[in-house]
């Protein structure tokens, strides 16, 4: 920040009152070094492996246009999230674990819960920082009354689905429509990817430049089930069932991914657009996860660790990955904070501001991650360092047991991520003074920790 510019602003806070939220936003935004509000597109791709995209390693699905973007900025190695969709999406939008909202687990179709609606969302602090939110693609986050539904919480613009594993091209699951244009009820043909991205464009381009823009695209792909129309297959012959159709429809993500890039540029828009892409939760076969163990619903690395990217033309270094761990509720005060908006409320937020860490090489500002299970917090997983704890209780190894199954997790796993990041070797009997000091810290982290919601 130039010191002209600090001195002017709090000038301005000392002549009167009239000038104090002015002068507060101002600051917030310089400290993040720049003067103008960033527009904001968060690409959020449905049970992407972490080694599905190029940029993260894989090998076999052509995905140019994501892995240039991911070139163009930074990758996020350790980009933790949860490992179903919907505890992902409530993290993203409080800046909170699932401790503190209730969503562990999938919200399902008609379910009379949702996200808690005393919750302030990420859409809500952007909107109230003078932002037009908008999102296209899956919300998931509860729809049995208007209350719970998008526009209800912050955006001013909705256009999707509220559910998973709906039908690419009828976009019916179990027999009901769910699609919506606003909360009414839309039918409309054509591949979900493809009307998510033509939404995302119309919005970017029908944008205002009045006012900054925050656009949350969700896709469902590459959720099963695993369709996609026939000419995104034929560049792989090689590949076979389930994973053939998988690159297919990574492959139509990609080219909306691009679709959504060029409307920025068209629009004039990208120099100043903070784009982020990550996976909600690791992928579930055919998708890969290589190095990392497991998949999808587990609190296993490869079912909360994500394939993603921060980027931003002169803002976030080209060309750099980022070692640093955070976790998708970080993105809350982080681009809050850039919004120059306001952090004061009444819920605590867990999230911490990653700026300094992403554009500065700095440490991630985290003493400690959480990954909490389906199950709740009688599951539940502690990152400190390159150490990682996984404590499960009794009920699921006697359940395992009983069912004569390998169990999914010993009662206690310690694992060292630097030199096993395939968490194939438990060295909790090795180093019990080490179990000791994380099963504290997790203790902590899992005092207040709230039922699951809907019960």
């Amino acid at each position: 920040m130039q010191k002209k510019q600090l001195n002017f602003l709090l000038c301005s806070l000392r002549k009167g009152t009239q000038f104090f939220l002015m002068a507060f936003f101002s600051i917030s935004m310089l400290a993040h070094g720049q003067s103008k509000k960033p527009n904001i597109v968060f690409l959020l791709i449905d049970d992407l492996g972490y080694a599905d995209c190029g940029f993260n390693g894989g090998k076999e699905i052509l995905t140019p246009n994501i892995d240039r973007l991911a070139k163009e900025g930074s990758i996020l190695k350790n980009h933790y999230v949860q490992p179903v969709c919907s505890p992902t999406r409530s993290a993203l939008m409080t800046g909170r674990y699932p401790t503190k909202t209730g969503i562990y687990n999938i919200v399902t179709p008609g379910a009379q819960w949702g996200l808690p609606l005393n919750e302030r969302t990420l859409a809500n602090a952007l909107k109230e920082a003078g932002y037009h939110t908008a999102i296209t693609g899956k919300w998931h986050l509860g729809e049995f009354e208007k209350a719970y539904q998008p526009n209800a919480r912050g955006f001013d613009h909705q256009y999707g689905h509220f559910f998973g594993a709906i039908d690419y091209f009828t976009h019916v699951r179990n027999n009901q429509l769910d699609w919506y244009r606003n909360g009414t009820q839309l039918k409309e043909e054509g591949y979900s990817t493809h009307l998510i991205a033509k939404e995302a464009c119309s919005v970017i381009e029908q944008h205002a430049p009045s006012k900054p823009l925050f656009l949350f695209v969700p896709f469902n792909g590459v959720h099963s089930p695993f369709q996609v129309p026939e000419q995104y297959t034929e560049p792989y012959p090689n590949l076979e069932g389930n994973r053939k159709k998988l690159a297919g429809m990574l492959a139509a993500v990609d080219e909306a991914v691009a679709q959504i890039v060029a409307s920025l540029q068209k629009a004039g828009m990208l120099e100043n657009t903070l784009i982020i892409f990550s996976s909600d939760n690791g992928g579930p076969p055919p998708g890969k996860n290589t190095p990392l163990r497991d998949f999808k619903a587990t609190i296993y690395e490869g079912g909360t660790r994500a394939a993603a990217f921060a980027h931003w033309p002169g803002r976030i270094p080209a060309g750099k990955t980022i070692e640093g761990a955070m976790h998708i509720i970080d993105w809350y005060p982080t681009l809050v904070g850039l919004a120059g908006g306001s952090l004061k409320q009444a819920l605590p937020i867990d999230g911490k501001d990653v700026w300094p860490m992403i554009t500065k090489a700095g440490k991630s500002p985290h003493k400690a991650i959480l990954s909490v299970s389906t199950r709740g917090p009688s599951q539940a997983a502690i990152r400190m360092g390159d150490w990682k704890l996984i404590v499960a209780d009794a009920e699921e190894s006697d359940s395992a047991s009983q069912k004569k199954q390998p169990k999914k997790y010993e009662p206690v796993s310690l694992f060292n991520l630097a030199e096993d990041p395939g968490e194939s070797r438990n060295l909790a009997s090795t180093y019990p003074d080490k179990v000791a000091t994380l099963r504290k810290e997790l203790s902590l982290l899992l005092k207040d920790a709230v039922a699951p919601g809907g019960k």
